[in-house]
Protein backbone atom coordinates (compact mmCIF):
# COMPACT_ATOMS: atom_id res chain seq x y z
CA UNK A 1 0.00 0.00 0.00
CA UNK A 2 2.74 2.48 0.90
CA UNK A 3 4.69 2.12 -2.37
CA UNK A 4 2.41 4.44 -4.32
CA UNK A 5 1.86 7.13 -1.70
CA UNK A 6 3.20 10.64 -2.22
CA UNK A 7 2.87 14.01 -0.50
CA UNK A 8 -0.23 14.52 1.61
CA UNK A 9 -1.43 10.91 1.21
CA UNK A 10 1.92 9.66 2.51
CA UNK A 11 1.73 11.96 5.52
CA UNK A 12 -1.87 10.95 6.27
CA UNK A 13 -0.96 7.24 6.02
CA UNK A 14 1.92 7.69 8.48
CA UNK A 15 -0.34 9.69 10.79
CA UNK A 16 -3.24 7.21 10.71
CA UNK A 17 -1.25 4.01 11.05
CA UNK A 18 1.36 5.34 13.45
CA UNK A 19 -0.89 7.08 15.94
CA UNK A 20 -3.27 4.11 16.02
CA UNK A 21 -0.46 1.54 16.32
CA UNK A 22 -1.28 -0.22 13.06
CA UNK A 23 1.12 -1.88 10.65
CA UNK A 24 2.65 0.78 8.36
CA UNK A 25 2.59 -1.63 5.39
CA UNK A 26 -0.95 -3.04 5.42
CA UNK A 27 -2.70 -0.77 7.96
CA UNK A 28 -4.47 -3.74 9.55
CA UNK A 29 -2.08 -5.59 11.88
CA UNK A 30 -0.99 -4.32 15.27
CA UNK A 31 2.40 -2.67 15.57
CA UNK A 32 2.73 -3.22 19.33
CA UNK A 33 2.49 -6.40 21.36
CA UNK A 34 2.54 -4.44 24.64
CA UNK A 35 2.27 -0.78 25.52
CA UNK A 36 5.66 0.31 24.11
CA UNK A 37 7.04 -3.03 22.90
CA UNK A 38 7.06 -3.26 19.10
CA UNK A 39 6.01 -6.65 17.70
CA UNK A 40 8.54 -8.80 15.89
CA UNK A 41 6.33 -8.90 12.79
CA UNK A 42 2.84 -7.99 11.56
CA UNK A 43 0.38 -10.82 12.06
CA UNK A 44 -1.53 -9.83 8.89
CA UNK A 45 1.11 -9.07 6.23
CA UNK A 46 4.25 -10.42 7.92
CA UNK A 47 6.21 -7.13 7.94
CA UNK A 48 9.40 -7.65 9.96
CA UNK A 49 9.86 -4.78 12.45
CA UNK A 50 13.65 -5.13 12.65
CA UNK A 51 13.93 -1.72 10.98
CA UNK A 52 12.11 -0.03 13.89
CA UNK A 53 14.58 1.99 15.96
CA UNK A 54 12.79 5.03 17.40
CA UNK A 55 15.26 4.97 20.35
CA UNK A 56 14.71 8.00 22.59
CA UNK A 57 12.54 9.87 20.08
CA UNK A 58 9.20 9.29 21.86
CA UNK A 59 10.57 10.52 25.19
CA UNK A 60 12.19 13.55 23.54
CA UNK A 61 8.99 14.61 21.76
CA UNK A 62 6.92 13.95 24.87
CA UNK A 63 9.17 16.19 26.93
CA UNK A 64 9.40 18.95 24.31
CA UNK A 65 5.76 19.17 23.29
CA UNK A 66 3.96 18.08 26.46
CA UNK A 67 6.11 18.50 29.57
CA UNK A 68 7.74 21.80 28.66
CA UNK A 69 4.44 23.67 28.07
CA UNK A 70 2.91 22.13 31.20
CA UNK A 71 5.89 23.32 33.19
CA UNK A 72 4.79 26.90 32.53
CA UNK A 73 1.39 26.06 34.00
CA UNK A 74 2.98 24.54 37.11
CA UNK A 75 5.28 27.55 37.59
CA UNK A 76 2.34 29.92 37.12
CA UNK A 77 0.38 27.94 39.76
CA UNK A 78 3.32 28.24 42.17
CA UNK A 79 3.70 31.99 41.63
CA UNK A 80 -0.03 32.78 41.63
CA UNK A 81 -1.19 30.58 44.53
CA UNK A 82 2.00 29.77 46.44
CA UNK A 83 0.56 26.44 47.63
CA UNK A 84 2.27 24.15 50.14
CA UNK A 85 4.55 21.46 48.70
CA UNK A 86 2.02 18.68 49.23
CA UNK A 87 -0.48 20.43 46.93
CA UNK A 88 2.10 20.21 44.15
CA UNK A 89 2.49 16.53 44.97
CA UNK A 90 -1.20 15.90 44.22
CA UNK A 91 -1.71 18.41 41.40
CA UNK A 92 1.48 19.34 39.60
CA UNK A 93 3.18 15.97 39.67
CA UNK A 94 0.28 14.03 38.07
CA UNK A 95 -0.27 16.93 35.66
CA UNK A 96 3.31 16.54 34.44
CA UNK A 97 3.61 12.73 34.47
CA UNK A 98 0.28 11.43 33.14
CA UNK A 99 0.13 13.38 29.84
CA UNK A 100 3.78 12.56 29.10
CA UNK A 101 3.11 8.85 29.55
CA UNK A 102 -0.11 8.91 27.54
CA UNK A 103 1.54 10.32 24.40
CA UNK A 104 4.50 7.89 24.36
CA UNK A 105 2.58 5.11 22.57
CA UNK A 106 1.17 7.24 19.70
CA UNK A 107 4.48 9.06 19.22
CA UNK A 108 6.43 5.80 19.06
CA UNK A 109 3.93 4.41 16.54
CA UNK A 110 4.24 7.57 14.46
CA UNK A 111 8.05 7.34 14.47
CA UNK A 112 8.07 3.64 13.49
CA UNK A 113 5.55 4.27 10.69
CA UNK A 114 7.63 7.23 9.50
CA UNK A 115 10.77 5.09 9.44
CA UNK A 116 9.05 2.41 7.36
CA UNK A 117 7.25 4.66 4.87
CA UNK A 118 10.28 6.91 4.34
CA UNK A 119 12.72 3.96 4.33
CA UNK A 120 14.74 5.84 6.93
CA UNK A 121 18.13 4.63 8.07
CA UNK A 122 21.54 6.15 8.40
CA UNK A 123 23.41 6.48 5.14
CA UNK A 124 25.88 3.69 4.44
CA UNK A 125 24.64 1.36 7.16
CA UNK A 126 22.84 -1.26 5.02
CA UNK A 127 25.55 -3.91 5.41
CA UNK A 128 26.07 -3.15 9.10
CA UNK A 129 22.34 -3.49 9.92
CA UNK A 130 22.06 -6.68 7.85
CA UNK A 131 25.00 -8.22 9.72
CA UNK A 132 23.69 -7.18 13.14
CA UNK A 133 20.18 -8.47 12.46
CA UNK A 134 21.49 -11.77 11.06
CA UNK A 135 23.70 -12.24 14.11
CA UNK A 136 20.85 -11.41 16.52
CA UNK A 137 18.44 -13.79 14.74
CA UNK A 138 21.09 -16.53 14.66
CA UNK A 139 21.76 -16.10 18.37
CA UNK A 140 18.04 -16.20 19.20
CA UNK A 141 17.59 -19.34 17.10
CA UNK A 142 20.54 -21.10 18.77
CA UNK A 143 19.21 -20.17 22.23
CA UNK A 144 15.76 -21.56 21.41
CA UNK A 145 17.32 -24.84 20.15
CA UNK A 146 19.23 -25.29 23.43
Amino acid sequence: MTGELEGREKWLWIYRTGLHGQCPRCGEGRMFRRWLKVSEHCEVCGLDYDFAAPDDGPAFFSLCFVAFPLLFLVVWFEVAANPPWWVHLFTSLPLMIVPCLLVLHPIKGWLVASQYVNKAQEAGTDALWAGLNARAKGKAASESDA
